[in-house]
This record gives structure tokens, C-alpha cells and sequence, in this order.
């Protein structure tokens, strides 16, 4: 995601409502203790275990600032870190460091608590054949971060947006009249390259969609019980995934059943942010603007 075309034209937007919302028209802290260009040096340091995220959006948000910022980088993406470890170090002008800090913790910290969350629910599926996917349980305007940080920390992306995939969700079949109509209409409209994918409540609900030919069942908020039952009846006939208050607490209860993919809401709207600060900020030089 971090390629110049993309992050023009799906990050940089973004980044920059972000900032015009911490910054309406000055930054008038940094202006009234830095009135002129001061190149200043500080530093990206954690504070917690857990695996990084989002190190290029932190980066663009300052970029966007100061086209002459600097980053002297000493993690990647996706790799672990330990509470008191340097991260980075950042060289600037100092009014930039001052107003971008907020906005572009606050996305480095996000996107790391999810990160690290995803990754602690993925060592516990480890030697299983279950794939953790999320879900579009995000929060508005983060979706693209927030599905990145789940793939840096181990993850898998479920469809991005509901133009991506058919899912025919309870209420998808309560406006067409039942499973076997919903998947005949979905079929008819769709394009043959998009599988479909049918949510299912019951055993009832499990035979239809098979019957009807879905790609795809969701085993939503069903009982081990009943997911194991389900599983035998659709016998290879289709995928599975397994949905329903899927929580690092809960995922070892899944384990045994074989089930193809499971999905959880919590990996984006409940993980808690990583703590990262940036600390040791200092003048390096006396250079005047020109």
C-alpha cells in the first residue's frame, strides 16, 4: 500500500482531512515557542511489546509537512518490538515535528494495536487450517489502515467493501424471499468471477445454502455443536467460515472443528492501540530558512 500511486490517491487525502482537524488554521502552541525554521531531530520510541504498523503513514504525515523530513528507520512493518526500543528517529523542521506528533502517533498507534491483536489470535490458530480473516467493522475513514495493520500482524482481509464480494447476509434474505431465491438472484446479476457467500443461523438455513449452490457459508453465531454438525452436512460442498463474537478468548473453542475461515470484528473495532511515543526532542543546527 505504501507505493507513490497509491498513497496518492488513497492515503494522502486522508491523511490531510487528519491534519486540517487538528490543525484549522495554526498550530498556535508550536508558533508561539518555534516562530522560525529550526532543524530538530526526535525520537520514535516504544513503549510496549507488540508488532508495528503503519511506520510509512507515520512517515507521510510529516512528509506532508516538511518535503525535506528525513527517517532514519530501524523497524519494518509486521515485525516485533519491545517496550523501550527505538524505533526510528526523525530529522525535521522542528514546527513540523511539533504539529504532525498527534496525527501521526495516533495512526501509528492504531494501526500497531491492531497489528499486535491480530497476531496474538493468529499464533492460537497455528497448525490448524483456519485462516483469520476481518471484517468491514471499522471505523470510517480508517478502513484502509485498519485492514493493512490486520495483514501486517498476520491476518488475512475479508472483502474490503461491498463492492467486492456477494454476501447475503439475514437481511440480504429477508428482501428477496429466501436463501435458494437470494443466491438465484445473486447468480443472475452478478458476474460469473464473483463467488457468493451465503450467512447462515441454523442447520435449516445450512441445507438450503448448499442446495442452492453457495460458495461460501457463514456459520453465524451458531453453537460448537451446531458448527460441527454444519461442517458434516456441507461436507467439502463449500467453504466455511465461522463469524460471531470471534475474540482471542473465544477462538480456542473453534479450533477442532476444521472450519475453512474465521472472522472477527474485534481484530479492528477492539483492539487497543499500541503505546508509541516520540521523546528527545532537540535543535541539531542554527541553519536559517532561506
Amino acid at each position: 500500500m505504501n507505493n507513490p500511486i497509491t498513497m496518492k490517491l488513497n492515503v494522502d487525502k486522508l491523511l490531510m482531512q487528519a491534519l486540517q482537524e487538528d490543525i484549522t488554521s495554526e498550530d498556535i502552541s508550536t508558533n508561539a515557542v518555534m516562530p522560525e525554521y529550526q532543524k530538530g531531530q526526535v525520537e520514535l520510541i516504544c513503549k510496549q511489546d507488540g508488532i508495528v504498523a503503519g511506520l510509512f503513514v507515520f512517515q507521510r504525515v510529516f512528509e506532508l509537512l516538511d518535503d525535506t523530513v528525513s527517517f532514519e528507520m530501524k523497524v519494518k512493518d509486521g515485525e516485533a518490538v519491545k517496550k523501550g526500543q527505538l524505533m526510528a528517529v526523525v530529522t525535521g523542521d522542528i514546527r513540523a515535528l511539533l504539529s504532525g506528533e498527534r496525527t501521526a502517533l495516533n495512526y501509528l498507534q492504531r494501526m500497531s494495536g491492531i497489528a499486535t491483536y491480530t497476531n496474538s489470535i493468529v499464533k492460537l490458530l497455528e497448525g490448524s487450517k483456519t485462516t483469520l480473516l476481518d471484517t468491514r467493522k471499522t471505523t470510517p475513514n480508517m478502513r484502509i489502515f485498519e485492514k493493512y495493520a490486520v495483514k501486517a500482524g498476520g491476518g488475512t482481509n475479508h472483502r474490503y467493501n461491498l463492492s467486492d464480494a456477494v454476501m447475503l447476509k439475514d437481511n440480504h434474505i429477508g428482501a428477496a424471499g429466501g436463501i435458494t431465491q437470494a443466491v438465484k438472484m445473486a447468480r443472475a446479476y452478478c458476474s460469473f468471477v464473483n463467488k457468493v457467500e451465503v450467512e447462515v443461523e441454523n442447520l435449516d438455513m445450512v441445507k438450503e445454502a448448499v442446495e442452492a449452490g453457495a460458495d461460501i457459508i457463514m456459520l453465524d453465531n451458531m453453537s460448537h455443536d451446531e458448527m460441527k454438525e454444519a461442517i458434516r452436512l456441507i461436507d467439502g460442498r463449500a467453504l466455511t467460515e465461522c463469524s460471531g463474537n470471534v475474540t482471542k478468548e473465544t477462538i480456542p473453542e473453534i479450533l477442532d472443528l476444521g472450519v475453512d475461515f474465521v472472522s472477527s470484528g474485534a481484530l479492528t473495532h477492539s483492539a487497543p492501540i499500541l503505546d508509541i511515543s516520540l521523546k528527545n526532542l532537540h535543535s541539531i543546527s542554527h541553519v536559517s530558512e532561506h
